[in-house]
């Protein structure tokens, strides 16, 4: 079993999210806003963090910065799920250090995929 940090500020997205990765049987982190998840990813070192990138108090570019700055989050990957999904979104949300990037509204068997495809590339041993 794997910890994933949902950093997510909108309920029905955090209910989703929550829900597929707890049928995936992995252990879920909430938080609401990037400050708070950016804390939360320092205090207990998820395994996967999935980031939305509108957020209120720290935006989810700058909360992946900061997430990245900590030596021992520096490899965990960060996929961006966001409602952006204009040209040149995907770039940015790579460039301010995201693994990969899901578009918003949900596709939950391509999520699924995603998930998996970086849950399994995770240390066992964090």
């Amino acid at each position: 079993m794997k910890t994933v940090l949902i950093i997510e500020d909108n309920d029905n997205n955090m209910y989703m999210m929550r829900f597929i990765v707890d049928k995936l049987g992995h252990a879920v982190l909430e938080a609401r806003d990037g400050a708070g998840g950016v804390a939360l990813a320092r205090e207990k070192k998820p395994d996967l963090i999935l980031m939305d990138i509108q957020l209120p108090v720290m935006d989810g570019y700058t909360a992946t910065r900061r997430i990245r700055e900590e030596k021992d989050l520096a490899a965990v990957p960060i996929i961006a799920v966001t409602s952006y999904a204009m040209v040149g979104d995907r770039e940015k949300a790579i460039e301010a250090g995201c693994t990969d990037y899901v578009e918003k509204p949900i596709d939950p068997a391509a999520f699924i995929k995603v998930l998996e495809k970086h849950i399994q590339r995770t240390g066992e041993g964090r």
